[in-house]
């Protein structure tokens, strides 16, 4: 008598062919979340600015609103074009091994957050103007950098293509300086110690990120060990 026997659990488990990781289908699915959060992110934006012009005049325009209307429109901007890029970008080619490099990638990405969950803080006018400013100048800086960045763009530690011009010459991590740039901006606006020790938090996560992200990226690319001993990591002439 012939027995049959049952699949393995780990066949009857495994993903078809074209979902498997490397290719296009497994890096949509992996991407979907973030697809989804920032396409969340730029509705709401969208409904803060519907009720900013609302309330602008153009013949007495605010300083201060004027520039809450464009960094909303950095921020908004910023979110649809980097939408479209996940959805464009090719399968990474090498990506960092382990939980470390994830958390790091998720909290250096979304721990600011927490700050717009703070009570505004009690400040003077002339400083929330300031602070909008940054969050404007920061993200504008952003979007240029992720304009360059361009397919390559991953929230954990990938290789997908080396780039090295733009803002890359002035530093290896031009998109983190600009978002961070933002989050000083948000940070002054909710100023406490509660947002400096979020902040505190978040740019530590960061370091970690970029450390996964650089050895990867030297792994992958012969070409990275002499951009990197050769441009700052974080701040210009600094670090």
């Amino acid at each position: 008598m012939t027995t049959i026997a049952p699949p393995s659990r780990k066949k009857f488990l495994s993903l078809p062919e074209e979902w498997r990781r490397g290719t296009k289908s497994y890096d949509l699915l992996a991407a979907a979340p973030l697809m989804v959060w920032y396409g969340l992110s730029a509705t709401s934006q969208f409904m803060a600015l519907h009720k900013d012009f609302a309330g602008l005049g153009f013949a007495h325009a605010q300083f201060g609103l004027v520039t809450d209307i464009l960094s909303r429109l950095a921020i908004m901007l910023f979110a649809l074009v980097l939408i479209g890029l996940l959805f464009a970008r090719k399968p990474a080619s090498a990506s960092a091994s382990g939980i470390g490099p994830r958390v790091a990638g998720v909290l250096g990405t979304y721990l600011s957050v927490g700050i717009l969950l703070l009570p505004p803080g009690n400040i003077a006018p002339w400083l929330r103007d300031v602070s909008t400013v940054i969050v404007l100048g920061g993200m504008a800086f952003a979007l240029y950098s992720l304009l360059w960045l361009g397919r390559s763009i991953s929230l954990v530690a990938e290789a997908r293509r080396l780039v090295t011009g733009g803002p890359y010459t002035i530093v290896r991590h031009p998109l983190y300086l600009g978002e961070q740039l933002a989050v000083v901006g948000i940070v002054l606006q909710y100023l406490s110690i509660w947002a400096l020790l979020i902040f505190a938090l978040q740019v530590l996560c960061l370091i970690y990120r970029m450390s996964y992200e650089e050895q990867v990226l030297e792994n992958q690319f012969p070409d990275y060990r002499a951009y990197k001993a050769n441009t700052f990591r974080f701040i210009p002439g600094i670090y």
